[in-house]
């Protein structure tokens, strides 16, 4: 048999005969001729890493996207502009190296930052080939041989033992107490038993299969004999390592930017030769007019638009950091304030992840502070490592005092505890010579040991109707999400005798005793917010449903329609995308469930974000639009994590959501203004040109006006938010920027208009001669009106002092005025080829500025009428 896709039922059902055939193995392994044929006709045991591109071809790639590509045009425009003219043709200018520096550098820093985050984004899946051993002992030729892990092939018998690292995907031929460690994968804090026998009943997720050992797994426990079946990507390691390696997809956010982007470069492409051709027609200068055009071009081009945006979401990293949230993806901020959906664990997260004695209760369910006192003797004296249980027995107990026991207690031995018994035992002495055998553990395995049971302080022998009521009582408080153990005892045990297992006999089952993760104090409050902030909190757990949704009621997450894993396995993609938007709790899910149901949300047009720490999570985090770890999460999560939180708390991560919102409403209000602001001067530029008899303005102008107007555009990531902005997910889309620019471009457009009329009509502007006038006119209203009219489109309510501007944003909006202003007013002029305006001027430049912004205000008042 030849290929490596076998159903994995039918090799996990199927008789060991029939496995053997079917793979073409032996009971005593290959010989190695065969084994190396094996080899070759499969290709090795390993995990494939792709072929790695070379870095030129990957910053070539990450180079030439749209964005980049409107800035290269820019680039090539000024090297001609600035550069190439100067030095060529004689023009009597010195060249200016400065701008295209200054656009070169800012193109190099942003690929090289998108160029890191793609190279570091293989980083996780080559964390999961660390997970794997060098050697393993297979059977080759009737004896078992150390051999590198990638010679194993479909067939191989491998020996397994205590520490062992499983090499692959194996079929338990046969087992001694044998117990895995899938924590790694799935989350499951508790070694899992295997088995030879398939078991039915446990067919949820690939995980649960009683008689199958997952690759990068490790054996806790026990020993066994195991047959290879499912090797290299074909295991289930090696699929989640597939899906690691494929590239995130970009988020909304960069999807708008790239969509303005081309509409700018586009409508930068269909102006460039209409104004060279109407200024060359009209003004009878080619040279001159081809010059005015590539310098339009890149007044028209808003290059200042990635150092804006990334101002913005450095300043957001900066305060969120503050926060204790790291941003290593500074893209992803961006969708941290679109997020709509938050999936995440409940340990942790919800709870305080400390175990406390919730319950101390006998077989009928009622409080017996002698099941209390039982546990805490088998706690205290047991000389292992005390684990959480046992701190947490403890705890209790010393709260009541009890620590006083130990003086009338000593102990004479101990069973101690391991994961095929499930239990442990403890053998005290009072001070009358009386010995008792106090044994605390799993409740079946306890039960299962008891003959006798105590019921209101009376002994009964233990039959099946007892048993069963017993159970009951255990079942309803494990679906109310308790953890239980059982205690026993038994009395009169041996004065002269070596303590063993077979002691744990004969028991008298006394009680119960229950645990619970409790929720955090913040965990209810916080989801509230998060619910008011038009987030849905949404619970994705590998723990039982009746732990998972006692929990999540008590932090008040709707558990009135739940899913466990084997109901999400049974649905298709198109019926989990309807299940998906009424449920908050979802239980058993392994990690590729977690990452569908992250896909189905998605589907449905949410912006996801999943909080996870585990290799169990990894998938989803790289699903998801926003992936979060924390701090001390494991390191392939937080490598495939977007967001970092320094503290596993809700309410760490409610403060990183609204900076993420204020980020992204700032750089909404710059992009409404860059593009708003750029689609008007493009009207503007080409009605100037069709009506007025000299270039409306020079070359040296257009970049001047152009780096004052974005100077005070700067201060819009600084600038403060209301509350009211961010209540619920902001989201940057596209077609309402469009909306927003076609509506106020022309707006502005008018009032430039309004320029030439007056300055026609009052100052009877009509000649060459009077070109100058014209052009400082128009320069100076250009950089007021674009510097203030800030402050109308900041804010999308009337002007209140409960809303005031940032002080950074006044500062560099009113420097780019008093800068103008010295450009007007003063012998500066002459520099730029401007001259000195009269009071007269100055007035008339004011009146249009202001009837600007009041003509803004009523249509922003007009357009957001719903919000105001």
């Amino acid at each position: 048999m030849t290929s490596k896709n076998k159903n994995i039922l039918d090799l996990l059902q199927s008789s060991q005969e029939e496995l053997y055939d079917n793979l073409g193995a032996s009971p005593t392994g290959y010989t190695l001729d065969q084994a190396e044929q094996k080899l070759e006709e499969l290709g090795p045991n390993a995990i494939s890493q792709g072929t790695k591109k070379h870095p030129i071809i990957g910053f070539v790639n990450v180079l030439i996207n749209p964005f980049n590509l409107v800035l290269m045009v820019v680039i090539a425009i000024t090297l001609i502009t600035d550069v190439i003219v100067p030095v060529f043709f004689l023009t009597g200018e010195t060249p200016d190296y400065l701008t295209i520096t200054i656009l070169t550098v800012i193109v190099m820093i942003s690929t090289l930052i998108s160029f890191v985050q793609e190279e570091r984004s293989s980083a996780a899946s080559e964390k999961l080939l660390n997970m794997v051993s060098n050697t393993t002992a297979a059977l080759r030729d009737g004896v078992f041989t150390e051999i590198p892990i990638d010679d194993l092939v479909l067939g191989d018998i491998v020996r397994l033992s205590a520490g062992d690292i499983i090499p692959a995907d194996m079929r338990v031929l046969s087992a001694k107490d044998l117990f895995i460690s899938q924590a790694t994968l799935t989350g499951e804090s508790q070694p899992i038993e295997k088995f030879v026998k398939f078991d039915e009943e446990q067919m949820i997720t690939e995980s649960d299969y009683s008689n199958l050992c997952l690759m990068g797994t490790n054996v806790v426990s026990g020993s066994a004999r195991a047959m290879v079946i499912r090797t290299g990507d074909d295991t289930y390691l090696g699929r989640m390592n597939t899906s690691l390696k494929e590239t995130k997809q970009i988020n909304s956010f960069e999807s708008s930017i790239s969509t303005i982007s081309s509409l700018l470069m586009r409508l930068m492409l269909i102006m460039l030769p209409i104004i060279f051709i109407i200024n060359g027609v009209l003004k009878h200068d080619i040279v001159e007019a081809f010059l005015f055009a590539l310098t339009v071009a890149v007044g028209l081009t808003p290059e200042m638009l990635p150092v804006v945006l990334t101002t913005s979401l450095a300043r957001g990293s900066i305060n969120m950091a503050k926060h204790q949230t790291i941003v290593k993806s500074q893209s992803s901020i961006s969708s941290f304030g679109e997020m709509d959906i938050l999936c995440t664990d409940k340990t942790g997260t919800l709870t305080q992840d400390n175990i406390v004695l919730e319950r101390y209760m006998d077989v009928n369910g009622e409080d017996d502070m002698r099941v209390l006192r039982h546990a805490f003797l088998n706690s205290y004296f047991q000389s292992g490592l005390k684990n959480l249980i046992d701190l947490a027995i403890i705890n209790r107990a010393e709260s009541y005092n009890m620590d006083d026991l130990v003086n009338y207690y000593s102990v004479v031995d101990e069973i101690p505890f391991d994961f095929s018994r499930r239990r442990m035992s403890v053998i005290l002495e009072d001070g009358n010579d009386k010995r008792q055998l106090i044994t605390k553990g799993a409740v079946e395995e306890i039960v299962k040991l008891c003959r006798y049971i105590d019921r209101n302080g009376e002994v009964f022998e233990l039959n099946d109707e007892i048993r069963k009521e017993a159970m009951e009582v255990y079942s309803q408080h494990n679906h109310d999400g308790l953890r239980m153990i059982a205690v026993a005892q038994k009395n009169n045990v041996p004065t002269e005798h070596e303590f063993g297992v077979e002691d744990e006999s004969d028991l008298v089952l006394i009680g119960f005793i229950g645990f619970l993760d409790p929720p955090k104090e913040s965990a209810k409050p916080t989801i509230e917010s998060l619910n008011r902030h038009g987030v849905k909190v949404v619970v994705i757990t590998g723990d039982s449903l009746g732990v998972a949704k006692k929990v999540s009621s008590k932090v008040g997450i709707d558990t009135e329609i739940t899913y466990m894993g084997d109901e999400v396995e049974a649905m298709s993609d198109e019926e989990l995308r309807d299940a998906v938007d009424h449920c908050h709790l979802f239980a058993k899910i392994s990690p590729d469930q977690k990452q569908r149901i992250v896909k189905a949300f998605q589907d449905k047009g949410h912006t996801v974000g999943f909080l996870g720490d585990g290799i169990n999570d990894a998938l989803a985090l790289k699903q998801a639009n926003v992936g979060i770890s924390v701090d001390s999460a494991v390191d392939i999560a937080k490598e495939s994590a977007d967001i970092i939180l320094l503290k596993k708390d809700l309410t760490v991560l409610e403060e990183g959501i609204l900076e993420g919102r204020k980020t992204i409403v700032n750089m909404i209000k710059y992009l409404e203004m860059a593009v708003s602001g750029n689609v008007g001067n493009m009207i503007s530029v080409l009605v100037a040109s069709l009506f007025v008899p000299f270039l409306p303005l020079l070359p040296v102008h257009i970049l001047v006006q152009n780096l004052l107007s974005d100077l005070a555009q700067t201060g819009i990531p600084f600038d403060n938010v209301t509350e009211k902005e961010l209540e619920k997910p902001r989201k940057l889309e596209s077609k309402s920027l469009v909306k927003f620019m076609k509506l106020f471009g022309p707006l502005s457009s008018i009032f430039d208009i309004a320029c030439f009329v007056v300055l026609y009509a009052v100052f009877d502007v009509r000649t060459p001669e009077h070109a100058t006038l014209f052009q400082t006119f128009w320069f100076a209203f250009g950089i007021i009106s674009q510097s203030l009219i800030i402050f109308v489109i900041r804010t999308k309510r009337p002007f209140s002092l409960s809303n005031l501007p940032s002080g950074v944003l006044v500062f560099v909006s009113f420097l780019a005025i008093a800068i103008t202003l010295l450009f007007v007013t003063t012998p500066l002029a002459s520099t730029i080829e401007l001259q000195v305006l009269s009071s007269t001027h100055l007035l008339w430049v004011g009146g249009i500025v202001l009837m600007y912004i009041i003509a803004t205000s009523v249509m922003k008042r007009i357009w957001f009428k719903d919000i105001i």
